[in-house]
């Protein structure tokens, strides 16, 4: 698309459906190898990465110029489904998080659109 504005690269980290010690090699220091993994990422020249809400402070103190984009956001009052490594839509947001992904706990509400409006609440009220 000429004249458009270009999108945006971003790689990711570790999954947020991983846990500590499930990655051999690495123990318990996630947020060392995501920290790891995004330096490569930035001197690559991506625009982010797709990081844990838990791994956000850690990668923004080591490159402050790329976006995280963190996926595994769930209410307070939700199921954590699949993923290990959750954080609530506030925790994110105070933790620095540039982008939320919010699938499961809209999709399988009752009520989409309730659900979609308390989390963005729950967002500006970080």
């Amino acid at each position: 698309a000429s004249g458009g504005a270009r999108p945006l690269l971003f790689a990711v980290t570790v999954l947020t459906s991983m846990a500590p010690g499930e990655l051999p090699g690495y123990g318990e220091d996630l947020p060392g190898l995501a920290a790891d993994l995004a330096a490569g990422g930035q001197a690559w020249g991506l625009d982010g990465v797709v990081c844990s809400g838990h791994e956000v402070e850690t990668i923004k103190r080591r490159c402050p110029s790329l976006l995280c984009l963190t996926p595994g956001i769930r209410p307070a009052s939700g199921s954590t489904d699949d993923q290990r490594r959750v954080m609530t839509p506030a925790q994110a947001v105070r933790a620095g998080s540039d982008f939320l992904v919010v699938g499961r706990p809209i999709t399988k509400a009752p009520v989409p659109a309730d659900a979609a409006r308390a989390i963005l609440d729950e967002m500006e009220k970080a």
